[in-house]
This record gives C-alpha cells, structure tokens and sequence, in this order.
C-alpha cells in the first residue's frame, strides 16, 4: 500500500527545499548500485529531517542505521558549530561508499561513522544526545529505544522510521515484522515519559520528545 500517489510525491517534492547534488547523486546511486534501495530517505523525507535538526540545533545526534549515508548528512545539516553525529551500521560491505559520500560533503569532521553492532556500541557512548534516529532492523526498534532513553536530554528528539510499514499497520493480516512495529508503536503509546506523534512522511516517522 502506497500512503501517497506519485503525483501528490512529485507536487510535495515542488514545495520543500531543493535536493543538495550530493544527496542526489548518492540517491541515484545507492538506486543502481546498491541492494533495498528503497531503503533510502529520499529528497523529502530528508528535507524533512534536515528542517526538524535545523530547528533543534543540535549539539549530539546519534543515528542507528546508516545505509548509504543520506539521512546521515541530512542531520548534519542542522548540528551546531561544534556538533557531531554518531552514526552507526553493521554491514561493513557499504563501509567504503559510505565513508566515500561523508568524505565529499561539508560535514566530513562531524561525523563519527562506525560499523558494527550497535546494542553492543551504544552502551560504551559517554555522550548525551540532543536527537537519536532509528533506521535499522525493525525487531529491535523497543530494544534500540530502551537503550538509548536514558542518553537522550530531556526536551530532545527520538525519531524512529518506517512506523507506518507501507500501510501494514493497518491491514487485517500482519506477518511477523508488521507485528513487531505495531508492538512498538503501542509501547510508545503508552509512555508517559515522552509526547509523540506520527508524521505520515513517506513510510512513517515517529516523533518522540522526551519530557
């Protein structure tokens, strides 16, 4: 299920921000070169996530799950002076493109990029972070929550994506990873500790302020 048609996709592309030519050669290329493409931000999502970073201006970002890096640089957009963000990725096969992209973009030195597991990467982070981004294996979206909450500042942002799963969450049948998005998206529900809300922008992104 698509939430959008292609012409209300291409009519909402007109009114945000240009695509920086970056981002679109790394759009283009993860789409011809590299497996689950779709599994790219894309030019309005991430024109989304550059505008919501923008308005924090943040100091520390945490990203779980970099794939080819766009949502990586889309962040970096919005850190201050002195800003940073953590991104981390388990498929070491992408190490080198990825690497490649934050090396041509501006924001080369605020990015710590590293590859391997991040429940076992975040626990050794001494950082408090302003913003966290989830994009990775969607069965651990609760585990991946639980174990940064406590590093998050209060007033700061948790985003997690792909919460809406193609209209999945909706459909009367649900396989096993709908079920665990529906799991989390309940848990999230009922967290008194946070406000949120859904944003349907493109596969769903969850916004999550702690308190």
């Amino acid at each position: 299920m698509e939430l959008l048609n292609e012409s209300l996709k291409l009519y909402l592309k007109q009114y945000c921000e240009p695509e920086p030519e970056l981002l679109k050669h790394i759009d283009r290329e993860t789409n011809l070169k590299v497996l689950m493409p779709r599994m790219v931000s894309g030019h309005y999502q991430g024109r989304v996530i550059s505008l919501l970073t923008k308005l924090v201006c943040p100091k520390n970002i945490l990203e779980i799950g970099t794939f080819t890096g766009y949502a990586t640089l889309c962040f970096a957009e919005g850190l201050v002076e002195d800003g940073k963000i953590i991104t981390l990725d388990i498929n070491e096969e992408l190490e080198d493109r990825v690497r490649g992209y934050f090396a041509q973009s501006a924001y080369a030195d605020k990015i710590d990029y590293r590859i391997g597991n991040a429940m076992e990467i975040v626990p050794t982070l001494k950082e408090t972070f302003d913003m966290v981004f989830i994009d990775a294996d969607k069965k651990n979206n609760l585990n991946y929550y639980h174990l940064v909450f406590n590093q998050v500042k209060p007033g700061g942002l948790i985003i997690v994506d792909n919460v809406l799963w193609s209209g999945k969450v909706v459909a009367q049948k649900e396989d096993k990873d709908t079920s665990n998005i529906i799991n989390f998206n309940d848990e999230i529900a009922k967290d008194q500790r946070v406000e949120k809300l859904i944003l349907p922008v493109r596969d769903g992104l969850f916004i999550i302020r702690k308190k």
